[in-house]
């Protein structure tokens, strides 16, 4: 698989939000759900709550990054009887691979899902390499179906 699986930092996020929210577990990673389908990824997060125009999405490099904010409902002089919903700062950070095109990327935001569609690169697709007498040729891109060559 292209997109990096192990976080690093997520096991400490998780561990020090519980000692400074009293041990009150709040999901802060944005949990996702990637795909490969032909020649591109899907990845799509779940940002329940979250409106598009609080949902940062930046690309450096190979890592995407994506943060959004959810605040409270609350008001000043509310009484708060119970509050198990997550509110703040949401990371989620992706590490892509080098065969694919980050610069190709493509976001959309529908219902709370932010779903990325990222392209496999050029260069990292199969190609049918042609066989001469001798000296070197340029490479095709592989078709499905394709015939052989013959020399």
């Amino acid at each position: 698989m292209t997109l990096m699986r192990f976080d690093p930092f997520r096991e400490f996020d998780r561990v020090a939000e519980q000692v400074f929210a009293g041990n009150r577990v709040m999901p802060r990673v944005v949990p996702m759900e990637a795909y490969r389908r032909g020649d591109q990824f899907f990845v799509h997060l779940d940002l329940p709550g979250v409106s598009e125009e609080d949902v940062d999405l930046t690309i450096e490099r190979n890592v995407v990054s994506v943060r959004a904010h959810r605040g409270s409902p609350r008001q000043d002089g509310d009484e708060l009887l119970v509050d198990e919903r997550p509110h703040g700062e949401f990371t989620r950070q992706l590490f892509l691979g080098e065969n694919l095109d980050p610069a190709r990327l493509t976001a959309s935001y529908d219902r709370g899902v932010l779903t990325l569609t990222i392209p496999v690169a050029e260069e990292s697709k199969p190609r049918r390499v042609r066989i001469g007498g001798g000296a070197a040729t340029a490479a095709e891109p592989q078709q499905t179906g394709a015939q052989p060559a013959h020399a």
